[in-house]
């Protein structure tokens, strides 16, 4: 658990944050493309918590502040895209994402992704602090 996770799974998930941004950069994206954005945006958030990367609460506002924008214009028009500084801030957040996921141990990245999960169903998703040795 101390380990990072598997070099192949760690390149899958990245990539797919990738490939996202860059859909909804074209203005090819759908919701699912804006859910993987958020996703990532609130892991890079979790694991910069857990000590693991250096994102700001700041710079998280934006993002989310962005990504609002694009659900909100995808639902209202039907076209899934995102802005020149959109895709500034989440370009940022997946290069962020893609080293916490090749550097964070595995027992961090699973914590974020357990907080993510609770999240999601709206559950409490702060976890108790853990106890080091």
């Amino acid at each position: 658990m101390l380990l990072p996770i598997a070099r192949q799974i760690a390149d899958d998930l990245a990539l797919r944050v990738h490939l996202a941004l860059d859909a909804l950069r074209r203005g090819d994206g759908g919701v699912s493309d804006a859910q993987t954005l958020t996703q990532a945006m609130l892991l890079t958030g979790f694991l910069a918590e857990a000590g693991y990367g250096s994102t700001t609460g700041e710079q998280l506002g934006a993002a989310e502040r962005e990504i609002a924008k694009v659900f909100d214009t995808g639902r209202d028009t039907g076209r899934w895209a995102i802005d020149e500084g959109g895709f500034a801030l989440f370009a940022d957040i997946a290069t962020h994402y893609d080293r916490q996921l090749h550097g964070a141990p595995l027992w961090a990245v699973t914590d974020a992704s357990e907080r993510l999960d609770r999240f999601t169903a709206g559950l409490p998703y702060q976890l108790p602090m853990r106890k080091r040795a």
